[in-house]
């Protein structure tokens, strides 16, 4: 028998669907339900490739007896994170003052007004460690709902005043310059982990904001320092346990410093960021590490997470069956000696052993070990490595695989539209331009439809029914801005005005400050709004990039204003947390560049046009096509010189003379 889940288009949700659990979607009435019953509210936050999300579920959402008193006793209500930040926000944002920690599942306990009381994440089945069991917390709750009403109420309303009086962010004072980005480099390089790459210690995140800084930064100044943290950085990750050695892509996290054990789900959010970091860092180096690394992971997340409907999923879990028929985290990529033996037979299997670091001990659990690359400082016969790395990957697809969460989230395809328009158009593969403008349809077909506003999420081609939040239209203009660039077509340009009209008329506040959600959203007890990143840019500085290029494409008086607004916070945060304002800084970069606009007057995909998506100035803008072409604004009043193809480089619109020449054309541009 299933619960209200059963209609909902989120994966989480409906893996919960037929939980004894009476589970409420966030919805108006479930708290009508609550106030009506004088119960409280049990509001549980995860998402599908959660392991300890799966974790709790089986333990306690599944037990009848615990699924009972819940039922008896509140109104349970199940929340997709990533189908709702802004609740997730609010509420974490609760979790962390008040217990110094956060993360999923997320446990917050509230009133009918929605006002949080008690917090917690995951809660086990039975005492532990010091953790009251899930049960005990139940009780507990209900004890004090039942006999201190008054005081729960008053601690409610406590909480919320103290959110409310927190500051909310705000632009700042003035504009990010030189100084500061040189105090945010000059901290990156204290936190560097200079043995292992990446930044701070165990666990290690792909760091993938703060690289495209660095690789803006030593664009613009030079400083040989940030390229090879980026460089160094991209290199251990790519080597490691982190990334799929057997089929490309990328894991959400390293649990240690050295890269060795992943956290095992795959996000298509990492995997697009880091994708166009590759193909970033290939741009300035050349590494045929970093091309390989690019084009393996494009590849990955059109064959892995590609929906029917042309978007991208938003996931796969790290858990799948063993050969033994337990679920458990990495059994689909994680192999023993034996299992090497197998499959390759005694010599070809020590020979993997050694090449991927599988050891007898194992570098996991269970003698087992993660597939890595260690050693560099030998040669290894390349023929006979694709070869065992061939059939490795042919006894792998015969396991059983992790699942899949196949909802398609307007920002994270926004970013996979952005990574997979200009690796198609570095390495030459049209195909890879293909599917981001096939996303990029999907989107406005979908996402935006007959509406004036941008949906979250879709799933099978159904729109669900939360509206988009600043990182959607942020990251999606900044995905329909690289397509433009790559495909001469102007309407995506077009779309992206659109989506940044929005940003400006309904997610922009006094002194420069931006909100996580549109003035008309639905209103919680507080108006989200984090300018720091997290997994993926922070809507604030991904909304405050794609004005900026819009600006600079279109000369928008007012959208250039509301991306210098914006960049105020960076000024503030980027000398002292660097980490967390990666995007916000390399954007500063864009800023402090100009951003150059690049006018080819020439067909779309030839040498020139080519030559200035190459270019490696900060942000720079391009618009190819024929000259007049009335859809992009840079094309106005930019002729061919004697009947060739021509570039014309400007500054805040002011230009160099024309150029024909390609070599010339890269020189101005970094190239």
């Amino acid at each position: 028998m299933s619960n209200r889940l059963a209609q909902v288009t989120s994966p989480y949700l409906l893996q919960h669907a037929d939980n004894p659990v009476d589970w409420w979607p966030w919805s108006p009435e479930a708290f009508e339900e609550a106030r009506s019953r004088n119960v409280p509210v049990l509001l549980s936050v995860g998402y599908a490739s959660c392991h300890w999300c799966h974790v709790m579920a089986h333990e306690s959402f599944e037990d009848e007896e615990v699924a009972a008193y819940l039922n008896a006793h509140f109104v349970p209500v199940k929340v997709d994170r990533e189908e709702r930040p802004d609740v997730d926000a609010v509420y974490m944002e609760a979790v962390q003052a008040a217990t110094g920690q956060g993360g999923w599942p997320m446990t917050v306990f509230l009133t009918a007004d929605a006002e949080p009381f008690y917090f917690g994440t995951y809660f086990p089945p039975e005492p532990r460690h010091g953790m009251p069991s899930f049960r005990q917390v139940l009780e507990g709750v209900v004890s004090a709902w039942t006999d201190r009403l008054d005081e729960v109420t008053e601690v409610a309303g406590r909480i919320v005043r103290d959110l409310a009086g927190r500051s909310l962010a705000h632009g700042g004072e003035g504009l990010p310059g030189e100084p500061e980005l040189a105090q945010a480099l000059l901290a990156l390089s204290r936190e560097y982990d200079e043995k292992h790459g990446g930044f701070g210690g165990a666990p290690k995140f792909p760091p993938s904001m703060t690289i495209e800084f660095l690789l803006r930064h030593h664009a613009r100044t030079g400083a040989e320092g940030a390229l090879q943290m980026a460089a160094d950085t991209c290199e251990a990750m790519a080597r490691g346990g982190m990334y799929d050695q057997l089929a490309g892509g990328f894991a959400r996290y390293s649990v240690d410093r050295e890269w060795v054990v992943p956290h095992f789900e795959k996000m298509l959010y990492d995997n697009a960021l880091l994708c166009r970091v590759y193909a970033h860092l290939w741009r300035a180096t050349g590494s045929e590490l970093a091309r390989r690394v690019a084009l393996e992971t494009a590849d990955f997340m059109v064959r892995e997470l590609r929906t029917a409907e042309g978007g991208f999923a938003s996931a796969l879990d790290a858990d799948s069956e063993d050969s033994g028929g337990k679920h458990v985290e990495g059994a689909y990529y994680v192999w023993t000696p034996a299992q090497l033996r197998e499959v390759l037979g005694e010599e070809d299997a020590a020979f993997a052993s050694e090449y991927f670091g599988v050891t007898e001990e194992g570098t996991f659990e269970e003698g087992a070990s993660v597939l890595q690359l260690p050693r560099t400082d030998v040669s290894v016969d390349a023929d006979r490595a694709a070869d065992v790395r061939a059939r490795l990957l042919v006894a792998r697809e015969e396991r059983a695989r992790p699942g899949r969460d196949d909802k398609v989230v307007a920002a994270w395809n926004g970013l996979a539209i952005a990574a997979l328009a200009e690796t198609g158009a570095y390495f030459d593969r049209p195909d890879l331009i293909e599917r981001a403008t096939e996303a990029a349809d999907l989107l406005v077909r979908v996402h935006m439809g007959d509406v004036a506003r941008l949906a979250r999420t879709s799933k099978d081609g159904r729109t669900g029914d939360n509206a988009g939040v600043l990182e959607d239209y942020g990251d999606v203009a900044e995905g329909f801005l690289a397509l433009a660039a790559v495909t001469g077509e102007g309407v995506w340009l077009e779309f992206a005005g659109f989506l940044l009209d929005i940003v400006l008329q309904h997610f922009t506040g006094e002194g420069g400050q931006l909100y996580d959600t549109a003035d008309d959203a639905e209103q919680l007890i507080r108006r989200p709004q984090d300018p720091t990143d997290s997994a993926t840019p922070a809507g604030w500085t991904a909304a405050a990039g794609a004005l900026l290029s819009y600006a600079a494409h279109t000369g928008s008086e007012a959208h250039r204003t509301a991306a210098e607004g914006a960049l105020g916070v960076v000024k503030a945060l980027g000398p002292r947390v660097p980490r967390f304002i990666g995007w916000g800084l390399a954007v500063a970069e864009a800023l402090l560049d100009g951003p150059r606009e690049v006018a080819v007057t020439g067909p779309v995909g030839g040498e020139l046009h080519r030559t200035a998506l190459l270019g490696r100035a900060p942000g720079a803008v391009v618009a190819a096509g024929a000259t007049g072409g009335s859809e992009f604004p840079l094309l106005v009043d930019r002729p061919m010189v004697d009947g060739a193809p021509t570039a014309y480089v400007c500054r805040h619109f002011v230009c160099d003379a024309p150029t024909t020449d390609a070599q010339e054309l890269a020189r101005r541009l970094g190239g």
